[in-house]
């Protein structure tokens, strides 16, 4: 169960990553506010969270209205306990918010959001689990096919730590 939580969790976590990234990105190259910017990035991680959630149920075969409706099922408790902590631990750091996409700032706050993030969604997810919820409906619905994070995952810390080196390397040049 405990393997199955942390997968869960990570595979959301992804989505999260993803959206919240793309959002802050669009809404700070825009020019919008703050609160704007955060709205963006927090709808851009449901999108997110529930399209990588059924790609694999419409890979397995599963209709995309069916797919969506079991992820809306599924993920929408993990995802909100994560853009509510992601977001509250952006809020928190001092700067983070106002910090631009080349400043280390916004790389090393959202790198800790995110942490922070996996972390408050992980007992979520094992007690949606241990109640045949959460990613037990999408599992049981692939029927058992597991789900391989980790490109995704790898994918996401390169993309911080790309972000960090640039701002980090803006400063020093």
């Amino acid at each position: 169960m405990s393997g199955m939580a942390v997968s869960a969790t990570l595979h959301c976590l992804t989505g999260c990553a993803i959206g919240e990234i793309a959002g802050l990105m669009i809404g700070t190259a825009l020019g919008w506010h703050t609160l704007g910017t955060t709205a963006l990035a927090i709808a851009l991680a449901f999108v997110f969270g529930y399209s990588l959630s059924a790609l694999p149920l419409v890979r397995a075969g599963i209709a995309v209205g069916s797919a969506f409706a079991l992820v809306l099922a599924a993920d929408t408790l993990s995802i909100a306990t994560m853009e509510v902590v992601d977001n509250a631990v952006m809020w928190l750091v001092p700067g983070a918010m106002e910090a631009g996409l080349g400043d280390w700032l916004f790389w090393v706050s959202m790198g800790l959001a995110l942490t922070v993030a996996f972390f408050a969604a992980l007992p979520v997810n094992r007690y949606l689990l241990r109640r045949g919820r959460g990613h037990a409906i999408t599992h049981e619905a692939t029927g058992h096919a597991a789900m391989d994070n980790r490109p995704l995952v790898f994918g996401i810390v390169g993309f911080l730590l790309g972000g960090l080196a640039a701002a980090i390397g803006s400063v020093l040049s």
